[in-house]
């Protein structure tokens, strides 16, 4: 027996459905039976798993191997899997085979789809459509259309390559990255630059970091193993983010503007219970959390877990690692997606680092290793002692990399999002260092101080046993894991935690792909000469290994980063512990992080200038869009709110000395005085302080070096913004609720 909950009439068939195989009004329903003319009445087996519709809209290597010809499915192959040069001959046949399959899942458009430097992605709609000439239309798609199309370079942040008149620029078909549906449009990935050949996007450089990784990573490895051709990154981010529900969203135009509350004073309840962590999920968040997974899981992204964050209303989703390119535009696409399943559920996505003060914000953990053909080249322990060897060296010239670059690294995820998250709640310190716990700080400090015969012994899991005979032998990690580190070894990865929530992935890893191709080049370098003066290829790499533990002890600290003796000890150690946003910028300018970039060919100076002229740019524009919106609060609700109600507690106060003896009345009234009196105060120091705020921009705005300009709002106008926002929460406290015309965090942050 079945209920059928819907029926449908197409081609001649009659379909009736129930629940959780296709969607319909926003339920999903199982095709149970279907008739026609030609057949009888027959049951259908439901598809329910996720493995049924895993890749449904994506142009996966099953589906190119179905829609594209032998040879060209075979020619597209060796590029995706082996870097090797795409044919143009064969783009034709790709773009046909592709219109074809995007045809029948309900494709009539095409988009070339790209991340330029707004930290979201751009697509621009054209359909499958051309002149017959004979004054009808037909259905096209060509090679030369997949391959590149043109979009307006100076409508992008560009950081002044181009100029307003020169508008050219090309998106470039990325075939590593699968081709996609969204509604009736199929999304090319693609890289974006300009007329003149300079990268304006995010994919560019991440390519061309991932490929000198490969190289560095590949030679590096051939002293191993010889049967290692190529090594890849991989990637496993971990996406937080806040959910509020939508009419709440649309009465804080705070929220809608910038992404997060600007006042709001704490809730009497937040995260201090440790309830909402690893929690039951709320029904509406299920309901919400299933359907986006359905959604991403249709589109490729290997969902793996979701579970309640810290903070009330805070959540997290996290895939299955993948290579990381295809990686990161799932998380973009991701991000996109997560908005508009959102709306479906009455909710509204929050992605901002810091939507709520006072308790954790969002990051996005992006976990990094690197592996080959063979295995995880960041794995321990190893069936050989030469296995064990790799495994150091790879690990060490991970600390190299991040030693001589922390301030970069600090750079590549700082915002003026960011800034408000790191230090804070749990978040990791602005301040970049790397934990690698007990048993690899001693093996590290046993190769620096041992003899070269006797190195490499790692110990694997080890077992504990619980004295609850029920309770299976638990395995424990070669490391434990620290919470307040940035960049922290968790067993066969770094997990670089100081990524925020909204930003793009790219932007961190591109700093640290290309820093360890730069360490692994000057490793195989350095080793390689000591071989050619005749030492031992193994001698000659501990000798390299030893030398590099030694420069890179500065950047290991397994302590408490939220110390304030770590922030005197780094200092100390000689680590970046610059906290202002436009300042931490300088390093991507600093010579050794240009020489950087250009000796792996991942950028060049003048993009390098281009895109700190974006950042500055960007920050800037961020904390005017915030200024400006609390200015407009104040004036707009705040103020007439508590002056309001101070009229109506005076109105109190006078009708009190009609009705009573003036001596009693004062004793009456004397509570209502005092908040008469805090009103006016407060109301005052905010008035003062909006006056001071706006003549803090109006200078600002005046400078014309973008850099200057992000340091002037950073020092004048975002401390501003401080002071007014702690006489509002004050002044929340004492205003009648139902004047109130905020939403209060009690409100926002627990779903109903």
């Amino acid at each position: 027996m079945f209920v059928p909950l819907a029926v449908s009439f197409q081609d001649g068939v009659l379909k009736i459905y129930t629940t959780n195989s296709i969607k319909m009004n926003n339920f999903r329903f199982h095709v149970v039976a279907e008739a026609s003319k030609k057949a009888p009445l027959k049951i259908v087996t439901p598809k329910e798993r996720p493995s049924a519709y895993f890749g449904k809209y994506v142009f996966n290597r099953a589906k190119m191997q179905k829609y594209l010809p032998e040879n060209v499915f075979q020619q597209l192959s060796d590029v995706i899997d082996n870097g090797a040069h795409f044919n143009r001959a064969i783009a034709d046949a790709v773009a046909t085979g592709m219109k074809q399959w995007a045809q029948e899942n309900g494709a009539t458009h095409y988009t070339h789809w790209f991340q330029p430097l707004t930290e979201g992605t751009a697509e621009k709609h054209d359909a499958f459509v051309e002149f017959d000439g004979k004054g009808g239309m037909i259905e096209e798609f060509s090679g030369k259309l997949l391959i590149q199309q043109e979009a307006d370079s100076s409508s992008f942040p560009n950081g002044g390559i181009r100029n307003t008149f020169e508008a050219r620029g090309y998106s470039a078909w990325d075939p590593t990255s699968p081709v996609f549906i969204v509604d009736d449009t199929l999304c090319i990935p693609t890289i974006f630059i300009s007329y003149t050949g300079e990268a304006l996007d995010y994919k560019a450089p991440l390519l061309r970091s991932l490929h000198a990784v490969d190289v560095a990573a590949t030679a590096v490895c051939q002293y191993f193993d010889t049967q290692i051709k190529k090594v890849h990154t991989n990637l496993g981010w971990e996406q937080e983010y806040f959910l509020v529900d939508e009419d709440l969203y649309h009465a804080r135009p705070d929220l809608m503007l910038t992404g997060r509350t600007l006042m709001g004073h704490d809730a009497a309840k937040n995260q201090q219970m440790d309830d909402h962590y690893l929690g039951t999920i709320p029904e509406r968040v299920q309901a919400y959390m299933k359907d986006l997974e359905i959604r991403a899981l249709e589109l490729g992204i290997p969902c793996k877990t979701r579970h309640n964050e810290v903070a009330p209303n805070q959540f997290e989703l996290a895939p299955i690692f993948e290579e990381c390119n295809l990686a990161n535009d799932h998380n973009m696409l991701l991000m996109s997606l997560m908005k508009r399943v959102a709306r479906k559920h009455g909710f509204r996505v929050l992605l901002h680092e810091k939507p709520f003060a006072g308790i954790n914000g969002s990051g996005k953990h992006n976990n990094w290793s690197l592996s080959t053909d063979t295995g995880v080249l960041l794995h321990a322990p190893g069936k050989t002692a030469e296995d064990n060897l790799r495994f150091v060296v790879f690990l060490v010239e991970t600390l190299m990399c991040v030693y001589r670059h922390n301030g970069l690294l600090k750079a590549s995820i700082m915002s003026a999002t960011n800034a408000h998250r790191l230090g804070a709640n749990e978040a990791p310190p602005a301040i970049i260092s790397s934990f690698l716990g007990k048993q690899l700080s001693d093996l590290l400090h046993h190769i620096e101080v041992a003899d070269k015969d006797d190195l490499f012994t790692l110990n694997g899991k080890q077992g504990m046993m619980l004295d609850i005979p029920e309770i299976p032998e638990l395995f424990l990690d070669n490391t434990d894991r620290n919470r307040t580190s940035p960049f922290a070894f968790t067993g066969n990865r770094f997990e670089f935690r100081a990524v925020g929530s909204e930003a793009n992935c790219a932007c961190a890893l591109i700093v640290l792909n290309t820093a360890m191709a730069e360490a692994l080049n000057d490793f195989k370098q350095r080793v390689d000469e000591l071989i050619a003066k005749g030492e031992d290829k193994t001698s000659a790499i501990i000798d390299v290994l030893r030398k590099d533990i030694k420069t890179c002890k500065p950047i290991h600290f397994d302590g408490n980063g939220y110390s304030d003796e770590w922030v005197e000890e780094a200092k100390r150690r000689g680590l970046d512990c610059e906290n202002s946003c436009p300042i931490v910028f300088d390093r991507y300018l600093d010579e050794q992080s240009i020489e950087m970039f250009e000796s792996t060919g991942v950028m060049a100076r003048n993009e390098l200038v281009a895109r700190n002229e974006v950042k500055w740019e960007m920050y800037t524009k961020k904390i005017q869009i915030e200024a400006r919106v609390m200015g407009d609060l104040t004036m707009n609700h705040i103020i007439p709110v508590a002056t309001h109600y101070q009229s109506q507690i005076a109105e109190n106060v006078s009708h009190m000395f009609n009705i009573f003896e003036r001596t009693e009345a004062e004793k009456l009234t004397c509570r209502n005085k005092k908040i008469i009196r805090e009103i006016a105060e407060r109301t005052q120091r905010i008035e003062t302080g909006v006056e001071e705020l706006i003549n803090a921009r109006k200078i600002a705005n005046k400078i014309t070096s973008e850099r200057d300009k992000a340091i002037a709002y950073h020092d004048t106008v975002a401390p501003k913004m401080e002071e007014i926002r702690y006489q509002i929460d004050k002044l929340e406290l004492i205003v009648s609720d139902e004047l109130w015309t905020l939403p209060k965090y009690r409100e926002l942050l627990f779903i109903r």
